[in-house]
């Protein structure tokens, strides 16, 4: 029953009974202490944890907010006056500042004042609260916090027990930050929709989930052929097992494709999960392609319920089981799973945001084994503050991590740029998982590579490409793809793999293809493709052509040569389209000509090689292209918000469009019924394409576009979309009158 002094922090009507469910305001926050003590307790700083719980709500004891409250839902008010504003949240952050001093600003303040908008710039801190006192009604009585508690545990924590770099504050702040928004939403989410609650978690542990690897890794080998690869394949795999048994740090898999990193990786990080009673595994990617692929294999051993893939184009409402399905949507929001496959995007702008959704999931990354997969595609823009964010998370918050590549870049050491101020500064040491005498690319050595620096037309290579029955060439650009596939002759089967398609398309066209080379009947299949199926797709021609770029990008493309050793060895020719100025541009322009400065009679193959290609790489004008340090690095002026709008590792200089695939044309108009959902605009991603903002307009100048919803573009002719190469630039209307 409804009592008029309750303090009401959230309620619901009862229909059935036609009563009110009030959830009191000391109910509320003492649930969310409970759940934010134990989230902060993973860092040793469970006693702060509590204190945010116990204060982020204590706002809602004002008047204004309990008349708020009782009008909005058509409850009677003994209160007559009218009041200007309702805001609760910088009540807590005055009694945190009175608590503790403006020492604690960014430990306890900021988050509690900002825990519905978002950790704010310090300046806005101090000016939310400048001029504001502490209402006449707000008591003290019901807090139980205990300063020397908050100071001792502090000191003991690993922050400032271990010494750890106070740049690294801001990441502490946004970690605190992330337990209470994530306990704030789960209590509400306890009392408010009960069904929900109940729904979250997997139940299963690391330790449970280990022999179901185990076991899958046994089947495999035993019916396995006995082969070369197959057996450097299991070597692999007993050393990840051996060295799993080791301190938490940073450590490096460097296996050459085709090795069986992923498997290998994996029983690493399980095994040493176990080996510390560590949470979760966390696996980061950087291509969708990859992570579709990795997670299909992890769900197929462990269980649809036991595996989030988190990325923008997986729409959970595809599992066709109701529980695991709903299980799966709330755990993209706080990633409350033991395994989780995810984006490098995802991962590392989390870690430097300022919204609550978006931080939700950071405390449970703690105590975690996150596998970098694909370490070599870092952007190296942004390479120090991604670096910083990694020692940071080691050293405080108890994860490993692990780089896995056949391509590992320099992470640690001091490497100077051409800039002599800008000095990357790198971890202090990555423990490597195979010994040197193992000597990989040696053993594993499937291919030669032909280097060809004179020039050639798109003719030309054609013509070569052609010469061949089983090939794949990669090229830089989606322009050089279809270019090259326009080319080529039209007996057997060519196919073309590029964005320019939608990721429906690209699926069913990867799907074909690793069809068609295991049909023997089908002699003849040509490939010519952009950097998306150069790293984890799982693809094996006897003969690879490569467009001049980094060495690490030559070596990812010669991945998919000879990968599983039917041959003596295969073929990877690298090539140049000079004669048609299609010269790299940008970041691979850099990347391939600190290759061509390595000595011409290098082994593209061996480790010592790629380190030297790095070196040469990062001899560049800066590591931090946003200036991040300017925003995080000054203790006493953290900027969260002008950092979490600078840190974008992708450009938004580009527009998504709906393009007339399958049913997407169906969706749309369901897009127009009904709006905007989360479900329907997850399906829609599947058939979009991401396009540049000049050639909207270039769509928009032939009438072949149209704007849905704001923001929301269709392609709706057919005939702009091309069933082999995607989504096409040229106005097909003009040339149909042309022909006429």
């Amino acid at each position: 029953m409804l009592k008029e002094k309750q303090f009401i922090s959230h309620l619901y009507r009862n229909t059935e009974k036609r009563e009110w469910i009030i959830q009191t305001n000391d109910e509320h926050q003492e649930g969310v202490a409970e759940l934010a003590a134990m989230f902060a307790g993973q860092f040793g700083l469970s006693s702060w944890g509590r204190a945010l719980g116990l204060l982020h709500d204590k706002g809602k004891e004002r008047l204004a907010f309990q008349q708020y409250i009782r009008t909005s839902n058509g409850l009677p008010v003994d209160d007559n006056k009218l009041y200007a504003e309702h805001h609760h949240a910088f009540v807590g952050g005055l009694l945190a500042r009175e608590l503790m001093g403006m020492s604690v600003l960014n430990l306890l303040v900021n988050q509690i004042i900002s825990h519905h908008t978002g950790l704010h710039d310090y300046i806005d801190v101090e000016n939310t609260l400048q001029n504001k006192i502490l209402p006449d009604e707000i008591t003290r009585s019901n807090l139980d916090i205990d300063k020397e508690l908050l100071i001792k545990e502090l000191r003991e924590s690993p922050f400032v027990k271990l010494n750890v770099d106070m740049k690294h504050l801001h990441h502490l702040s946004r970690m605190l930050f992330s337990c209470l928004v994530d306990a704030d939403h789960l209590d509400t989410e306890r009392f408010m929709d009960i069904n929900s609650w109940q729904k979250r978690g997997s139940g299963s542990t690391i330790a449970n989930l280990l022999p179901k690897l185990e076991k899958y890794i046994l089947n495999l080998q035993s019916n396995a052929a006995d082969t070369e690869v197959n057996r450097i394949r299991k070597m692999i795999l007993e050393q990840c097992s051996r060295a799993s048994d080791c301190k938490k740090g940073f450590y490096s898999l460097t296996v050459p494709t085709g090795g069986g990193k992923t498997l290998s990786s994996l029983l690493w990080a399980m095994k040493h999960a176990v080996k510390h009673a560590m949470k979760r595994i966390i696996i980061a990617i950087p291509y969708t392609s990859i992570i579709v692929q990795t997670a299909g294999i992890l769900k197929g051993i462990f269980g649809e319920e036991n595996v989030l893939e988190h990325h923008s184009n997986f729409n959970p409402d595809i599992i066709e089981d109701e529980t695991k399905r709903e299980k799966a949507k709330l755990a993209t929001e706080n990633w409350d799973y033991p395994i989780v496959v995810t984006t490098n995007v995802q991962l590392f702008e989390s870690m430097f945001s300022n919204k609550p959704s978006v931080c939700r999931k950071l405390h449970n990354i703690a105590n975690s084994v996150v596998i970098l997969d694909e370490a070599q595609t870092l952007p190296t823009d942004f390479l120090q503050p991604i670096v910083d964010a990694m020692k940071a998370y080691v050293e405080m918050f108890g994860i490993s991590m692990l780089f896995t590549t056949a391509s590992q870049p320099v992470l640690s050491g001091q490497i100077r740029g051409t800039n002599p101020k800008e000095t990357f500064e790198g971890l202090k040491h990555v423990e490597e998982i195979i010994p040197a005498e193992f000597a990989l690319h040696e053993k594993l050595r499937r291919v030669n590579l032909i280097i060809d620096h004179h020039g050639s037309t798109y003719d030309e290579i054609a013509a070569r490409i052609a010469g061949y029955n089983r090939v794949l060439c990669v090229v830089n650009t989606r322009r050089d793809a279809k270019e090259l596939y326009d080319r080529l002759p039209a007996d057997g089967v060519k196919l073309h793999l590029s964005r320019m398609m939608c990721p429906a398309h690209v699926h069913e066209t990867i799907n074909k293809i690793k069809d068609l080379l295991k049909d023997n009947a089908q002699p003849i299949v040509r490939v010519i493709a952009t950097q998306l199926v150069e790293a984890g797709v799982d693809m094996d021609f006897p003969v690879v052509f490569r467009q001049e770029a980094g060495l690490d990008s030559i070596l990812q493309a010669a991945g998919r040569c000879n990968r599983e050793g039917k041959i003596t060895m295969g073929q990877t020719f690298v090539f140049s389209l000079s004669k048609e100025g299609r010269n790299p541009f940008g970041t691979m322009a850099l990347a391939n000509q600190a290759r061509l400065n390595l000595r011409t009679d290098s082994d593209w193959f061996a480790p010592c090689t790629m380190r030297e290609y790095f070196l040469q790489y990062y001899s560049r004008e800066t590591f931090d292209k946003k200036d991040i340090k300017y925003y995080l690095y000054k203790c006493n002026e953290l900027c969260f918000e002008k950092a979490s709008q600078e840190f974008r590792l992708i450009n938004d200089n580009s527009v998504n469009v709906i393009v007339n695939w399958e049913n997407s044309l169906t969706l749309v108009e369901k897009l127009k019924e009904t709006g905007c959902n989360y479900s329907l605009m997850k399906e829609l991603a599947k058939f979009t394409v991401c396009v540049r903002e000049s050639e909207i307009k270039t769509l928009n100048k032939y009438g072949s576009i149209d704007e849905v919803l704001e923001g929301i573009y269709i392609l709706p002719d057919r005939a702009q979309y091309d069933v082999n190469t995607g989504l096409s630039l040229e106005n097909h209307w003009m040339e149909e009158i042309l022909m006429i």
